[in-house]
């Protein structure tokens, strides 16, 4: 598998990276030992970008890497952690928290429950508003200088919060949803990262599935967060969507691939500094996914997509209003 630099500063890793929060929250339940073995068939593919949060299933989806890289796979993995998102015991959400001594002690029980010496990438799910950039993105270059953290990301942020984090610190990627139906990062984000020198891990390459071409109208109302946080996946919103799902099938046919391929070879052909993130869960999702990277679109054919579908075409925004309201990407970038 080819391999990408994430930004000037950071890791090598594998030109696709996959994301594990739906093994432990969100997408409804999830089977641990079909989880463990996409991690590990992952791991043997040569992919080497695993991301985490702290806060998927409260722990939960930590300890589940540790377990699946246990037996000397550590070392083949660059392991990327969230922190922040305050969660109750009943899997609520409280905000999020990225004061200095906050960050220390997310730090420091993502080390225990992984397992490990040491966090490769480490970033705030989210932007505090109550604390600078600058103090959060500090203390983590404690924790760099203190050898448990390798590299410091960030994740959802504008491009004034990019360039103040950078000052304080080399950030090697911004994690960031990035796909043919969520292109707000190309306006002032994707510039100003270029300009930094600053990396890109696209998560929601397929929407959340939306346009993986495995989404159905008859999926309407299941009982995850898509349903509930998602405009893009109700009534009219989901008809209109999934039409242009459609045109991209009508590519995908004719190249032999499929729906799934096409969007993550978009996603991957927008740039050498951009590493797309899969969520699979399942071992046939993550073959598929695998098989993006064989897929190489031409000129015409991105050309193609981009006129099928244009940069405003999906209907509904990817979070509702209020968790929209507190994404600093989108209050700096419409």
């Amino acid at each position: 598998m080819e391999h990408r630099q994430l930004g000037r500063t950071g890791p090598q890793v594998a030109q696709l990276g996959l994301g594990l929060m739906g093994m432990s929250d969100l997408y409804g339940p999830a089977d641990r030992g079909e989880s463990l073995a996409t991690i590990h068939a992952a791991l043997e593919a040569g992919v080497t970008l695993l991301d985490t949060g702290d806060f998927y299933g409260m722990g939960h989806n930590e300890l589940l890497l540790r377990e699946a890289l246990a037996g000397g796979r550590r070392d083949n993995a660059v392991v990327s952690v969230k922190f922040g998102a305050l969660r109750d015991p009943d899997g609520g959400w409280g905000g999020v928290d990225g004061r200095p001594v906050a960050v220390k002690n997310f730090a420091a029980y993502s080390l225990r429950r992984l397992g490990t010496d040491r966090i490769d990438i480490y970033r705030p799910a989210r932007l505090d508003p109550n604390v600078p950039i600058e103090d959060t993105v500090g203390a983590i270059a404690d924790l760099v200088k203190a050898g448990h953290v390798r590299h410091i990301g960030l994740s959802e942020v504008g491009a004034e919060t990019l360039r103040r984090a950078h000052a304080v610190h080399p950030i090697s990627d911004l994690q960031i949803e990035y796909s043919m139906i969520s292109r707000g990062v190309e306006r002032d984000i994707l510039p100003v990262a270029r300009e930094l020198g600053i990396g890109v891990t696209a998560y929601g390459v397929l929407s959340r599935g939306l346009i993986s071409g495995h989404w159905s109208k008859q999926r309407e109302g299941e009982a995850d967060f898509r349903g509930q946080l998602s405009p893009r996946f109700q009534g009219a919103n989901l008809t209109r969507n999934l039409d242009l799902v459609e045109r991209v099938r009508a590519l995908a046919d004719a190249l032999g691939v499929t729906v799934a391929q096409v969007a993550i070879a978009w996603v991957a052909a927008q740039g050498d500094d951009i590493v797309p993130l899969v969520g699979a869960r399942r071992r046939d999702r993550l073959r598929e996914a695998l098989g993006a990277t064989s897929v190489k679109l031409s000129a015409a054919d991105l050309a193609q997509l981009d006129e099928a579908i244009p940069a405003d075409a999906a209907a509904g925004g990817r979070y509702n209003d209020y968790q929209l309201s507190h994404l600093d990407s989108e209050r700096l970038n419409g």
